[in-house]
């Protein structure tokens, strides 16, 4: 509701509260003869809850699903915030009209990037009746900025325009407890020697097949038995070779694990607002964050692995090596490539991304090019490309 004096003009206050949707919210107005009369009516009649600072909105049907629940969810919502500088940089409360989930874990994530909690809409809901509530600042509409809004440039919304990706990213490492990448401002060379042993790191997907898995893992091996035979010689012997020394790894992000850390016996109170250790502890997403952060390459296929692309750190490399997707239900034997989340790549100007051949992929992957591939990626790395990134040159050929 808003309250205002009569004779005030407001403009249109409706809102278009969910961009895959045509659900609008317009707040009734209520209108007094005189200010006296309206401070009357919030001090002696209404009597609200205020509910201090920055409160943001934000809406997600798909929630459990981590993709989803980053760039449907939180990341349109943040970058509706960033319009509104300094608040993006604070903490905020977000407010959540989500599904109620006993077992999602991505409550936490919203809760912790926030800084000052959530308010589940249904909870608020209940809450309201026969009493009032003033958010003291309230943002609400994200416009057509989730990654499933397709934009004429192939970006992710926001991501270069609005520097949405690196905000968004950082802001995820240090509300987690994490320290950001490392910062590199004009080339992927910066803070690294020639001797350097690059990580690499193959994150697993479901659209490998065993032939693909084979062929990844002989890759692997070729690379790892290079950089093995090479690695202790002198720097000097090291800068004349061929291809940069890098260690390649197979990962998936359900079986990360965390660093050990000493438990507290410390049990919560009957006053406790929260577990006392609830700042002290990392959680699952906090050990794939300091993963992603050692990450020089990442290998990935479409799907929810892909969506982690945009957190490695500047000046590092995003291999997409694609999937195949049937061109009818009726047939499964008939293919075309596909890269899928590439507008992922082209929204972060900080890393260069590398994509698997396309009239190569419907071979299935292979040892042979996929190692080419990551020996470029190397190579662009050391030889330090430009940071930012065109945008047109982060796309595949179908971009």
């Amino acid at each position: 509701m808003v309250v205002i004096i009569k004779g005030r003009i407001l403009p249109v206050l409706t809102v278009r509260v969910y961009s895959l949707g045509t659900e609008t919210v317009t707040p009734k107005i209520r209108e007094f003869d005189s200010y006296s009369d309206l401070e009357k009516f919030i001090r002696d009649s209404a009597d609200p809850i205020v509910l201090p600072g920055v409160t943001l909105f934000l809406k997600l049907p798909w929630l459990g699903n981590i993709g989803h629940t980053l760039f449907d969810g939180l990341y349109p919502a943040y970058i509706a915030l960033i319009r509104f500088p300094p608040r993006h940089l604070h903490p905020f409360r977000l407010l959540c009209a989500i599904d109620e989930c006993k077992t999602c874990r991505d409550e936490d994530i919203f809760n912790r990037f926030a800084g000052l909690g959530i308010i589940k809409h249904y909870v608020l809901n209940d809450m309201s009746n026969g009493s009032w509530f003033v958010f003291d600042e309230f943002v609400m509409g994200d416009g057509m900025m989730r990654q499933r809004c397709t934009q004429p440039n192939l970006q992710l919304p926001g991501g270069v325009e609005l520097d949405g990706s690196r905000l968004f990213r950082d802001r995820l490492y240090a509300q987690h407890g994490v320290i950001p990448p490392t910062r590199r401002y004009k080339h992927s060379a910066e803070g690294r020697n020639r001797h350097d042993v690059l990580h690499a790191y193959v994150m697993g997907n479901k659209r490998f097949t065993d032939i693909d898995k084979k062929e990844i893992n002989a890759a692997i091996n070729e690379i790892n038995n290079y950089t093995i035979l090479h690695q202790n010689k002198s720097i000097t012997d090291i800068n004349k070779l061929d291809w940069p020394l890098l260690h390649v790894s197979r990962v998936y992000y359900s079986l990360i694990k965390g660093r050990k850390r000493t438990s507290s016996w410390f049990n919560a109170t009957p006053i406790d607002a929260r577990s006392p250790t609830y700042e002290l502890i990392e959680t699952y997403f906090t050990h794939q964050l300091r993963l992603l952060r050692t990450m020089d390459i990442q290998i990935i296929a479409p799907g929810t692995g892909a969506m982690y692309q945009s957190f490695v750190p500047d000046g590092s490399v995003v291999i997409n090596v694609g999937g195949l997707i049937s061109s009818t239900p009726q047939d499964q034997n008939i293919t075309y490539t596909a890269y899928m989340e590439q507008y992922m790549a082209s929204g972060a100007p900080y890393l260069k991304a590398l994509y698997y051949p396309i009239n190569e992929r419907p071979k299935g992957i292979k040892r042979e090019e996929l190692v080419k591939l990551i020996r470029e990626a190397a190579k662009l790395i050391m030889n330090g490309f430009s940071i930012p990134v065109n945008p047109t040159d982060n796309l595949a050929a179908d971009g």
